[in-house]
């Protein structure tokens, strides 16, 4: 709720304001934000889902022989002229949300591009910074963010574990 209002204060004239999610929970969580800003501002907001999968710089370096899980990427309105918000849900090195912007500019030019994120763990590796941030958690390169969101796991919970190394 908090991320909706910053939005809508940061943007006078949400007219001009779409909100655009990554796959997967970063599209659910933009669905989210999509119902309360257009509550807040009283006027219909643009919403579309991204899949970065193709756009990723480790996309061939993740597991040798393994194929990105792709999903279709919905954009059904114009980008020009626009402040897309783009939404994730963990904020780490950046590479997600360069890969993000990377396929949104294949769509169209936004007129300036926001970034809203539910969790920003740090470690950045890119110089990307949030506008909008739910919740900052200092963490370890040891551990690893889980977000679970209701609409695909059942339940709304952010949890914070070791990372568990494959067996080689």
């Amino acid at each position: 709720m908090r991320i909706a209002h910053e939005i809508v204060e940061k943007n006078p004239g949400a007219h001009s304001v779409a909100l655009v999610g990554i796959h997967t929970r970063g599209a659910v969580l933009g669905r989210r934000l999509h119902a309360l800003v257009g509550e807040l501002s009283g006027s219909e907001v643009p919403f579309g889902d991204l899949d970065i999968s193709f756009y990723r710089d480790d996309v061939n370096a993740r597991e040798p022989g393994a194929q990105p899980v792709v999903h279709a990427s919905h954009l059904d309105f114009e980008l020009e002229g626009r402040t897309v918000v783009l939404v994730d849900d963990v904020l780490f090195t950046g590479r997600t949300v360069r890969a993000g912007i990377d396929a949104l500019f294949d769509y169209g030019r936004p007129q300036r591009v926001q970034l809203a994120v539910l969790v920003d763990r740090g470690h950045r590796e890119l110089p990307i910074r949030p506008d909008y941030v739910g919740k900052n958690l200092p963490t370890s390169h040891r551990q690893r963010v889980y977000v679970r969101v209701e609409e695909i796991d059942g339940v709304d919970e952010v949890a914070i574990a070791e990372r568990v190394e494959a067996p080689r």
